[in-house]
């Protein structure tokens, strides 16, 4: 249940923590436009797996069909504390306007989209949880020293479609989107590489999937996310507390909001990286 917690004066209503925080939130984040976000209220999430399948065969008429069993696994997230504290003056704390609450609701969601881009797209130390940087066993592909052609993305997703998803965007850093931004399709063509999504203009496309672009991906590194494969998930118990004690000579009001989060990559062989560089 999402709460808030005032100490003194009122500044969001448990209805306004969700609105203004977490779906901005979840919104300016791009590892929830790349992923599949799961809201829950469990202390962990688990997410059943089929390692092997059961076999099938062709069999004689009338003779014995041969019994497989399927050999399951279970895949497993635990959650980490994010937490964002801004300063706002008191007058603004007792503004009770819709302005004044999404203002202060704005920017602590910007900041919780960063910090969570940032451990989904990174290897960061605990108490922040494993992204993608710390993966094992994805689909390695090398674009040599820099990217010329859309060659490496047209086998990142033939390497997603060999274990059976569906590559659904790629993610760069700003330095490599416009690299590659910049490429022509041909010697003398002012015409570039990306394509454009009819129904959004300012979406570019590489081979037909999305590609997004966080600064939180390492340079060199683009990532090919199958969104079926890979989860952020949310705890429901997200909060948004103000404090006037702590800056009471000051006149002004602390407001924390805290959040729990975290990922899971059951099948990182869906998962493409494509690196560029020596």
């Amino acid at each position: 249940m999402l709460t808030t917690t005032n100490s003194g004066s009122s500044l969001l209503s448990p209805a306004e923590v969700g609105e203004l925080l977490i779906l901005p939130m979840i919104a300016e984040a791009v590892c929830t436009s790349a992923s599949t976000v799961v809201n829950t209220a469990a202390s962990a999430f688990r997410i059943p797996m089929v390692k092997t399948d059961p076999s099938a065969a062709w069999v004689a008429e009338g003779a014995e069909i041969p019994v497989t069993d399927a050999v399951l696994d279970e895949a497993e997230t635990s959650f980490s504390k994010l937490s964002g504290l801004t300063i706002i003056t008191s007058e603004l704390a007792a503004d009770s306007s819709p302005e004044a609450s999404e203002a202060v609701g704005a920017g602590l969601a910007r900041d919780l989209a960063r910090k969570l881009d940032a451990a989904y797209f990174g290897n960061l130390a605990a108490p922040a949880p494993k992204g993608l940087a710390s993966l094992t066993g994805f689909a390695p592909i090398s674009a040599g020293t820099k990217i010329t052609n859309i060659d490496p993305f047209v086998q990142a997703i033939a390497a997603t479609q060999q274990t059976g998803a569906v590559l659904d965007a790629f993610v760069a850093n700003p330095a490599d989107a416009l690299a590659l931004a910049l490429v022509k399709k041909g010697t003398g063509s002012n015409e570039p590489l990306l394509g454009n999504d009819p129904t959004q203009p300012a979406q570019r496309t590489v081979s037909g999937v999305p590609l997004l672009v966080s600064p939180a991906v390492a340079a060199g590194t683009i990532w090919g996310i199958p969104t079926g494969r890979c989860y952020v998930v949310l705890r429901e118990d997200a909060s948004i507390e103000t404090d006037a004690s702590v800056y009471f000579t000051s006149d002004r009001v602390a407001v924390r909001a805290k959040l729990r989060a975290g990922f899971l990559f059951p099948h990182a062989a869906a998962v493409a990286k494509i690196s560029i560089g020596a």
